[in-house]
């Protein structure tokens, strides 16, 4: 089991103004920052890891915001839409409170027999609320206004919108061992049996679709979840065999990544489960000190000067 991919490790998206972001997603949604740190290609922009008490794989959702990007636009070749598990019986909770921190939502659906909320967060990147049809048992970060009762559990499910299903299709089953397991309309349901959790990938097969914009308030790769890094210098070949272009193995402090482009044009990482988020800081100070990769500590107040204020 542990040599396979074990569903979504994380989503990374761009936004805009810092404070926004981080409270949008500690304050509104409950979710809490495991990590503060910055980009490694950009220092003197923030990285936000926000997800559960100790940022399990699969609840993780991190953030590039850029002071004053331009707004993206979802389209094809892009992940667009990220579904978050909640308990049954709390829509009609969030529906109220998204009402009272003036929250873009739509209408209430259905869909392969679960009960969602689409939403947007203040930058436009759009989510969806989800009562899975089967209960999600992950233990969730529990906040003042947000126990377990109506708390997010992590991902559910994220969405590729593509001009077609197939290519990428093959490469969910054919390397990463996902199952084709229902459609519905132009949606098309994937999942893994090697989890229980954030475990779907719905492909939505648009052929007309516009080339997306990769900008404020869109996401910039999802992360496919592996067990270690030998695991994951297997997968390396593997992606390799298929004629795909992949980079070498980064150290990203907190996992060990690779990232491809799959033939839909969406940005693919793969990560690795190991070291995780506590190895700088306690599980108790999660996210409560700025962390910076080593080969930035030696710049640390010049990166501090220019990072915006943040308070938390």
């Amino acid at each position: 089991m542990e040599d396979r991919v074990l569903g979504l490790h994380h989503i990374t998206a761009i936004a805009g103004n810092a404070q926004r972001n981080y409270d949008f997603y500690t304050k509104i949604l409950g979710q809490r920052l495991v990590k503060k740190t910055v980009n490694f290609d950009d220092p003197k922009t923030y990285h936000f890891y926000f997800g559960d008490e100790i940022g399990s794989p699969g609840t993780i959702l991190t953030f590039f915001p850029w002071e004053g990007v331009r707004q993206g636009r979802n389209g094809a070749g892009m992940a667009t839409d990220i579904g978050y598990a909640v308990p049954e019986g709390s829509l009609e909770f969030w529906e109220e409170r998204f009402k009272e921190f003036k929250v873009e939502t739509g209408r209430l659906g259905e869909r392969f027999g679960e009960l969602y909320l689409p939403f947007q967060d203040y930058d436009g990147l759009n989510l969806e609320l989800i009562v899975p049809n089967k209960e999600d048992s992950r233990k969730p970060w529990e906040t003042e206004d947000l126990k377990a009762a109506v708390a997010t559990r992590g991902f559910h499910n994220v969405t590729l919108t593509l001009r077609n299903v197939q290519p990428t299709a093959d490469i969910l089953t054919d390397v990463f061992g996902y199952k084709f397991l229902k459609q519905e309309s132009n949606r098309y349901r994937f999942i893994t049996d090697a989890v229980e959790n954030a475990a779907i990938v719905d492909i939505l097969e648009v052929p007309q679709a516009v080339a997306g914009i990769n900008a404020g308030g869109t996401n910039h790769h999802i992360a496919f979840r592996v067990k270690d890094d030998a695991v994951l210098m297997d997968y390396r070949e593997k992606v390799l065999s298929r004629g795909l272009q992949i980079t070498s193995k980064i150290d990203r402090d907190y996992f060990f990544s690779l990232y491809f482009r799959e033939p839909g044009g969406v940005l693919f990482e793969i990560a690795t489960e190991n070291p995780g988020f506590a190895i700088d800081e306690s599980v108790d100070h999660l996210g409560s000190g700025l962390k910076l990769p080593k080969q930035y500590e030696g710049y640390r107040l010049e990166i501090e000067q220019g990072l915006p204020s943040l308070n938390q």
